[in-house]
C-alpha cells in the first residue's frame, strides 16, 4: 500500500508530477483542490472568499483527512495545506511526504503565467512577484522541510523535463524507506 503527498509553493509542479507519478506507478491521483471543488461545486477561490481562510482551511484538512485514508494514492496538496491544523505531521505519519522545491525565480516563472487564476498574485509582477514569494516561503519552508523527502523540482519547462523528473522522483521514491 503506498501513499504519497506532494507538497510545495504554488507553480512547484505538485499537480504536474502527480499525474507523471500517478502514470508511471499505476497510483490514483488526487489533486486536493480539485477534491474540494468537487465536493463543494466551487472554486477555492469561491470558498476563500465567501467563507474566509479559517474555514477554508477547516474544509482543507477535513477533506485531507478522508482522503488520507485512500490506499495506492499520490495526493497533491494545496500550498497552504502543509502549514495548517498540524496537517504536515498528519500526513508524515499517513504515508510519504515529498517536498516539489524550486527557486523563487522559477516559481514565479511559473505562477506569473497563470495569475488570473491565482487572486493573490492580481497585480503583481516582476520583483514584487518575487518579493512575495520570498516572504511566503520563509513563512511556509519550515513546514515543508519536514517532508520525507525533498525532490528538486527546477527544471519543468517542457515533457522531456516533466518525464525526466517523474522517473526520477519514482525512483527516489522506491528506495525511500520511512524511518
Amino acid at each position: 500500500m503506498q501513499r504519497i503527498f506532494l507538497i510545495g509553493y504554488m507553480g512547484a509542479g505538485k499537480t504536474t508530477m502527480g499525474k507523471e507519478l500517478s502514470k508511471r506507478m499505476k497510483l490514483t491521483f488526487i489533486d486536493l483542490d480539485y477534491f474540494i471543488e468537487g465536493r463543494f461545486h466551487k472554486t477555492v477561490r469561491q470558498l476563500f472568499e465567501e467563507k474566509g481562510e479559517e474555514t477554508f482551511r477547516e474544509i482543507e484538512r477535513n477533506t485531507l483527512l478522508e482522503v488520507a485514508d485512500f490506499e495506492n494514492v499520490i495526493i497533491s496538496t494545496g500550498g497552504g495545506a502543509p502549514c495548517f491544523h498540524q496537517n504536515m505531521e498528519f500526513m508524515n505519519e499517513k504515508g510519504t511526504t515529498v517536498y516539489l522545491k524550486a527557486t523563487v525565480e522559477e516559481l514565479a516563472k511559473r505562477v506569473s503565467l497563470s495569475k488570473n487564476t491565482r487572486p493573490i498574485l492580481k497585480g503583481l509582477s516582476g520583483t514584487d512577484l518575487e518579493l512575495f514569494i520570498t516572504d511566503a516561503l520563509k513563512k511556509r519552508s519550515h513546514f515543508y522541510e519536514q517532508a520525507d523527502i525533498v525532490f528538486d523540482a527546477e527544471m519543468m519547462d517542457t515533457e522531456t523535463d516533466i518525464i525526466a523528473l517523474g522517473k526520477q522522483l519514482e525512483k527516489t521514491l522506491s528506495g525511500y524507506k520511512k524511518g
